[in-house]
């Protein structure tokens, strides 16, 4: 394992994100079920920091982008900043709303549709944002996420203010339809790239692999929803950590990947370079660290130097060993005398 390619394949915004929603469910179960007795506004505030170090790294990118023109030419710096700006409409939609649940579970002021609100405009922006995302190569999960789920966003809201008495497995098929969609697509698409002649074998093996990944961190979202909806409907009474446990396992199995996918804007805090390339050069100290190669398998044994054969010379008279009595015997020699 090669921590130089480990870091250098680091994407920060995905492992802030994973981190960030993995301590704010804990809170939040926490919370839910009077386990801590605290405010709202903290225990929103894992993404609170997360909205913070967006804001603050998109202002400080501007602000670099505007003091040096010079910068803007290097690599794509038009597109980085187009990316930037997008980003922080959606988040600042985003915050809105977190700020808005947050009031309305201290004190109820407003109906849920309205504290929504922000939540479905977010969705015209996405699909616009994974056009421009899709013509320009640009991953944008956040976006995605806020597109295809827009539906059950709705069905939420109109359920909170019992504008609809359907079940609360009725209200989350948007949400199970998206699931299982996902995963068939994972699995013809992994059929078909196993049974392509053209496809090398590594290739084959990666894609199945990944296909397996996807499917394995399924099945716990899925776990968590429906122990979710039938704690709502009051099938079962189980503590809330208790239930959002295989949730907390879904995260834990993606902060790793944070650190095998590419697509960090460089323009984030006006760093333009990588942030392997930035943490090394504010912290000399771990270059020492990052030229390190580990190997986990054994290390491959030195050839055996080539032996040269020695001709043996044939012994006239050669000693025999006596298996019985394990003593030497010479052979008998007879001289023939002549007459």
């Amino acid at each position: 394992m090669n921590l130089k390619h480990l870091f250098q394949d680091f994407n920060p915004g995905n492992f802030l994100i994973y981190s960030s929603l993995l301590l704010f469910s804990i809170l939040f179960a926490l919370k839910a079920d009077s386990y801590i007795n605290c405010s709202w506004w903290l225990v929103f505030l894992p993404l609170w920091i997360w909205k913070l170090l967006v804001f603050s790294g998109a202002i400080i990118g501007g602000f670099v982008w505007w003091k040096h023109p010079e910068y803007r030419i290097e690599g794509e710096g038009y597109v980085d900043m187009k990316a930037i700006i997008i980003s922080v409409a959606l988040h600042s939609l985003v915050f809105i709303f977190e700020v808005l649940v947050c009031d309305n579970l201290e004190n109820m002021h407003n109906v849920w549709l309205v504290v929504f609100m922000p939540l479905f405009m977010t969705a015209p922006i996405s699909i616009a944002a994974c056009v421009w995302g899709f013509k320009h190569d640009r991953g944008l999960e956040f976006e995605t996420m806020c597109a295809i789920n827009i539906l059950q966003f709705i069905f939420i809201a109109l359920k909170l203010d019992a504008f609809i008495n359907w079940s609360w497995a009725i209200v989350f098929i948007p949400i199970w339809i998206i699931m299982g969609l996902l995963c068939m697509v994972d699995i013809i698409w992994s059929i078909l790239i196993f049974r392509a002649t053209e496809t090398m074998p590594e290739q084959r093996r990666a894609h199945v692999m990944t296909a397996f990944a996807r499917a394995v961190l399924v099945v716990p979202l899925l776990t968590f929803e429906i122990l979710l909806v039938n704690r709502l409907e009051g099938i079962n009474d189980y503590p809330l950590p208790a239930i959002f446990c295989p949730l907390y396992l879904s995260l834990l199995v993606l902060l790793p990947t944070s650190f095998g996918q590419r697509g960090n804007n460089q323009w984030w805090f006006g760093i333009r370079m990588d942030f392997c390339s930035f943490l090394l050069e504010v912290c000399p100290c771990l270059q020492e660290y990052g030229n390190i190669t580990y190997t986990l398998h054994p290390v491959d044994v030195p050839p055996e130097t080539e032996q040269i054969p020695v001709r043996s010379i044939p012994n006239p008279n050669p000693m025999v060993i006596n298996t019985t009595s394990g003593k030497l015997v010479a052979p008998v020699t007879t001289i023939d005398m002549p007459d």
